[in-house]
C-alpha cells in the first residue's frame, strides 16, 4: 500500500453526524456490530455489548489518562500565548516538549498566572522544548491552569471545563499522560462491567499514552518505512500473563480501541505477550497479520487516517466480505454518530 491508495479511505460526513458532546449515560451510545463470520450487521446500544462477546473472553483496555495540557500563558511582554504540552512525550522534567501558537525565541519565558514559568531552551521544527521553574510540579500546574485538549472538531461545543475533564476521560483512567482520549473506551459504565462479569469476561489493562500523532496526516514516508508516530506504552506483568494464559486456553482477546490493538501488536512477539515499557512506532495497515487480537471495539474515525487503516487491516485479517468503507457507508446511512464522542463499532 502507498500514499496514493489512501484516497480509498476518503468519505464525506454530514456535519450533524459529528457528535460534539458525550451522551448520558455513556453506554446509551449506539453499537454497530459486524460479524465477519456471517457477514451480518446488527444495530444495538453499547449497554448490550456483552451479549455479542464470547463467554470467558479476555478484554484489554487502555487506562491512560488525558491531562489538561492546553495552557494560556503570558510572554514577558504581556502578550497572550497558547501552549500545548505534549504530555505523552515527556521523558525528562527538565525538557518538556510543547507546541505554541505564537513566535517564541530561545531563552524566552512564558508565565503562568501564579508567576511560575516555562523557559524556552530548544527547538526542533515546530516543537519547542521548555524547562519549568525549579521545584514546581507540572501535573499540579496543569490541573490548576490547564484545559482539556479537545480535537479541533469538538472545540466550541460550550462544555464547561469541569465537565470535559470528566467526560473526555474513561471511567477507569488512572495511569500515563495523554493529550487525546482512547475514545473506544469512553462508553464503558459500571453496568457494562457487571454484564461482562456475568459472562465471565475478564478485563485487564495496559497503558498507551495517546499523542497528537493519532490525528496527523499520513505521508509517503510512513508507508515506505512502515513506521508511524511514536507513543509510549506499558504492559504490566499481570496483563501479559493473563493474555498468554488466555491464548493457551484458546480464549478470544478483545482489544478495546486502536490504541490497545497497536500496543498488543507492538509488545506481542510470535503470539506471546511480553511485559515491559517503551516506545512504539508500529504502523498497521493492509495487509497485516494480527498476532494478538481476535475481536476489536472501535469508534468511527476521521477519513484517511492511520486509525481507519488499522481497522481495515483487521477486517481483512478476519476474512471479512466488506471493507471499512462499506461499513462506514452503512453507518452514515443509518445516522450513526462519528469521532471522539460518537458511537461504537464491534468487529467479531
Amino acid at each position: 500500500m502507498n500514499r496514493a491508495q489512501l484516497k480509498h479511505y476518503h468519505y464525506e460526513l454530514p456535519p450533524e453526524l459529528i457528535r460534539r458532546k458525550g451522551v448520558e449515560p455513556r453506554d446509551s451510545a449506539r453499537l454497530f456490530v459486524y460479524d465477519t463470520r456471517t457477514d451480518t450487521v446488527t444495530f444495538d446500544t453499547f449497554a448490550h455489548l456483552a451479549e455479542y462477546l464470547a463467554p470467558r473472553s479476555l478484554m484489554v483496555q487502555n487506562d491512560t489518562q488525558v491531562l489538561p495540557a492546553r495552557l494560556w500563558l503570558k510572554k514577558e511582554t504581556g502578550g497572550k500565548i497558547e501552549v500545548l504540552v505534549l504530555a505523552n512525550e515527556i521523558v525528562d522534567a527538565e525538557r518538556i516538549p510543547v507546541l505554541v501558537d505564537r513566535k517564541v525565541t530561545l531563552g524566552q519565558k512564558l508565565f503562568f498566572p501564579n508567576g511560575t514559568y516555562f523557559e524556552v531552551v530548544d527547538q526542533a521544527e515546530n516543537i519547542f522544548t521548555v524547562r519549568l521553574s525549579p521545584d514546581v510540579d507540572l501535573i499540579a500546574l496543569l490541573n490548576q491552569f490547564g484545559e482539556t485538549p479537545l480535537p479541533h472538531y469538538l472545540e466550541g461545543a460550550d462544555t464547561p471545563e469541569t465537565e470535559l475533564r470528566q467526560r473526555y476521560q474513561t471511567v477507569f483512567a488512572r495511569e500515563g499522560a495523554s493529550v487525546a482520549a482512547p475514545t473506544a473506551s469512553l462508553h464503558f459504565t459500571d453496568r457494562v462491567f457487571v454484564s461482562l462479569g456475568d459472562r465471565e469476561i475478564e478485563t485487564v489493562r495496559l497503558t498507551l499514552n495517546v499523542g497528537l500523532g493519532t490525528f496527523a496526516p499520513l505521508r509517503e514516508e510512513h508507508f515506505v518505512s512502515g513506521r508511524l508516530h511514536t507513543e509510549y506504552g506499558e504492559v504490566p506483568m499481570a496483563t501479559a500473563r493473563a493474555i498468554n494464559q488466555a491464548r493457551e486456553a484458546n480464549r478470544p482477546i478483545i482489544a478495546v480501541g486502536t490504541t490497545v490493538a497497536r500496543t498488543l501488536e507492538a509488545f506481542g512477539k510470535k503470539g506471546s505477550m511480553e511485559s515491559g515499557s517503551g516506545k512504539t512506532d508500529i504502523f498497521i495497515f493492509p495487509p497485516y497479520q494480527f498476532q494478538m487480537v481476535d475481536t476489536l471495539i472501535t469508534n468511527f474515525h476521521l477519513p484517511e487516517t492511520s486509525l481507519m487503516l488499522l481497522v481495515d487491516a483487521f477486517l481483512r485479517h478476519k476474512g471479512a466480505k466488506r471493507d471499512i468503507m462499506a461499513l462506514y457507508d452503512i453507518a452514515i446511512r443509518e445516522r450513526f454518530s462519528f469521532y471522539s464522542f460518537g458511537d461504537s463499532m464491534l468487529i467479531l
